[in-house]
């Protein structure tokens, strides 16, 4: 599943039996939080937003693989195994996928990528996998953000997101 943040034009028209034209335009796509963020170059972003993702593995991966090693340019391996090439790849194409059966996280120490909950620490689990080696420990003043908890508990029914304050 990819998000997109998608803007409305409406389109006025002169004919009264003419319902108006709606027309949606893709803003920016972030299936996984803080990938196109860090991983898109600026001058790429319009590009990468309007890519379908089933064609951005091919159209940047490599582009990918190339921030990750400007960003870690001693990555070997991550804590799950992959190299940078196989890592990129999976990065590039910015969905997030969801098991519909089993566990629902983000990354708890097993499961990988299969989805995520609100309570799941995404940013420190990146960082992680960026920075932090095949056992997670390498470069740790990288690997956290050190932001632990939500400001607000979340609620136990939908919407599930506290209210602002």
């Amino acid at each position: 599943m990819a998000i997109a943040v998608s803007g409305m034009i409406f389109t006025a028209c002169d004919d009264d039996d003419t319902k108006p034209v709606v027309m949606y335009e893709q803003e920016d796509q972030m299936g996984r939080p803080a990938i196109n963020t860090v991983f898109v170059t600026s001058g790429e972003k319009n590009t990468f937003n309007a890519t379908i993702p089933s064609a951005q593995g091919a159209a940047f991966a490599s582009k990918f693989n190339t921030q990750l090693l400007a960003l870690n340019p001693g990555y070997t391996t991550n804590l799950l195994g992959l190299n940078a090439a196989t890592f990129t790849s999976v990065l590039a194409t910015d969905v997030l996928s969801v098991a519909l059966t089993g566990v629902t996280t983000f990354f708890d120490g097993t499961n990988v990528l299969t989805g995520r909950t609100l309570a799941d620490d995404v940013i420190t689990v990146e960082l992680i996998l960026i920075f932090g080696g095949p056992d997670a420990m390498a470069n740790p003043g990288l690997t956290d953000d050190h932001v632990d908890a939500n400001d607000k508990a979340f609620l136990t029914s939908f919407p599930y997101l506290a209210a602002p304050h």
